[in-house]
């Protein structure tokens, strides 16, 4: 159940960590299959996206579990009741709600300032958003297409748009310092350098054991004797 840490997947771990952007999201609008799902994930994971937020049916996420390997442990993925919620709750935190979609109104995605706290709302991919979604969304944007087909699929559209976002990020300082709460930052770093632990204390609704410098749980043969009771209760 222990977990070995080598010294160069702990330099691994924080520097990721560090570069982690708490206000950017991504909001997914009923987006179902799985594999556009699991390759937004990776995209947030590659830009530094923490959250998440998907509205699907049951059905549909049973499905986007049985696609979702490797990125999905590095981004927390929040399935959402309605796009209301999430919406509203993000929004009393201050966060500017971006949309890809065609409108009268949309401007180019580029001209979006992605610096300020911002979710990206990608709609379901043969519907787009729903009209619960389009009344909260402050501004839509588009992606400039030169060829014969009208749209890019939901996945790659928000790669696009990620890597503007990831691009100004980068240009204002936002990789360069950590800016995740700490408590946060510490309970990842211990998810991330312990899954298995971690797994193992929130199965017996256990708090997480200390770590040392190195990634290790400090006097791990004594932690693991002092909760062998809890496995046989």
């Amino acid at each position: 159940m222990l977990n070995i840490m080598t010294p160069e997947r702990l330099e691994k771990i924080k520097s990721v960590l560090v570069k982690r952007q708490p206000d950017l999201r991504i909001i997914t609008d009923h987006v179902h299959k799985g594999r556009n799902l699991s390759a937004i994930v990776r995209t947030a994971d590659a830009v530094g996206v923490t959250d998440v937020h998907s509205v699907m049916d049951d059905d549909d996420y049973i499905a986007f579990r049985g696609t979702a390997k490797g990125s999905h442990q590095w981004v927390k993925m929040n399935i959402e009741q309605d796009i209301t919620s999430i919406i509203d709750r993000l929004k009393v935190e201050g966060f500017q709600f971006v949309a890809a979609d065609v409108t009268a109104h949309s401007i180019d995605f580029r001209q979006v300032d992605y610096t300020r706290p911002t979710a990206l709302v990608m709609g379901a991919e043969k519907w787009g958003l729903s009209k619960e979604a389009r009344a909260k969304i402050d501004q839509f944007i588009t992606v400039p297409m030169v060829g014969m087909v009208e749209s890019f699929n939901v996945s790659v559209a928000s790669a696009i748009i990620l890597s503007e976002a990831q691009r100004q990020r980068e240009d204002a300082g936002f990789y360069q310092e950590q800016r995740i709460c700490a408590e946060r930052y510490d309970r990842l770093f211990f998810e991330w350098c312990q899954p298995k632990i971690a797994e193992y204390c929130r199965r017996y609704q256990l708090d997480y054991p200390s770590l040392d410098d190195y990634g290790e749980i400090e006097n791990a043969s004594a932690w693991y004797q002092s909760v062998r009771s809890v496995e046989v209760r």
